[in-house]
């Protein structure tokens, strides 16, 4: 199993940001589903030119990571070198991309334009990365998103707090809140949903979603799996939040291994 660290989260490098609208300077970067899915391909080539022995790819991803994981898939297909299959773990629905504006309540599509001006700005989304990046309030949102409690301590807290000490880290997260104008999950699966060639097989994937999620409503993720050719599975699991594979590890770990397994035998 190779776990990566993205670009500008967690102990990778988090260089100045562009964003889209700015002119380019050295050794800044544009941070969107493009980069990270760049950063994912390459290391899985990588991974599959090591030793003799054939490489199953399988891609699994959480929260934004699942948006990665689904743009890396149709990279790597029109590479020639498509994974067996993509696990999404509570996928990002993005509500706040502007091509969902249509969607917000009247009274907030005004107010767009003005979070959109104050978010860029780096002297005033210094306080508030400060203010999220304390633990008091890394554990408020984590008694949200794991509304068990289970396995939320002082060794998760830290492990959060500690990439928002790191050079370049206000950098970062100025990137990422700035995400207005990406790829949206449905895009990405009805691209895959459709053969890469004549007689190509698609990339299966399958949904793992919390049904106590704060922030990704579950009944998208069924919507999802009556739309999408591509979607062969989708478990709902009970009593958990957003990231089931850690506060549920018991539940999420066996569906992986079972899946895993599955594709592994139909080749």
């Amino acid at each position: 199993m190779l776990a990566i660290d993205l670009l500008g989260f967690g102990a990778s490098a988090k260089p100045r940001s562009r964003l889209a609208d700015e002119p380019a300077q050295p050794g800044a970067v544009r941070y969107c589903f493009d980069l990270w899915a760049r950063q994912v391909a390459d290391a899985a080539t990588e991974l599959l030119q090591v030793g003799t022995q054939p490489v199953r790819l399988h891609l699994v991803g959480n929260s934004i990571g699942g948006m990665v994981a689904l743009t890396a898939a149709l990279l790597l297909r029109s590479r020639g070198s498509a994974p067996h299959q993509v696990v999404l773990i509570d996928c990002a629905q993005r509500a706040l991309d502007d091509k969902r504006l249509g969607e917000l309540p009247a009274w907030q599509r005004p107010v767009r334009p003005l979070l959109k001006s104050l978010v860029r700005q780096r002297a005033l989304i210094g306080p508030l990365f400060r203010l999220l990046a304390q633990p008091a309030a890394i554990r408020r949102v984590l008694a949200r998103a794991y509304p068990s409690g289970s396995h939320v301590d002082d060794e998760l807290v830290d492990l959060l707090v500690r990439p928002s000490t790191d050079p370049g880290a206000l950098e970062s997260f100025r990137g990422f809140v700035n995400l207005f104008n990406d790829h949206l999950a449905p895009e990405l699966l009805a691209e895959l949903s459709q053969p890469a060639a004549a007689g190509e097989p698609l990339i299966p994937v399958r949904l793992i979603w919390g049904e106590a999620d704060p922030w990704e409503d579950p009944a998208q993720a069924r919507a999802w799996a009556s739309r999408y050719a591509c979607i062969q599975e989708l478990v709902v699991l009970p009593g958990v939040g957003h990231c089931p594979h850690d506060e549920a590890p018991e539940l999420v770990n066996p569906l992986l291994l079972r899946w895993i397994g599955e594709e592994a035998g139909a080749i």
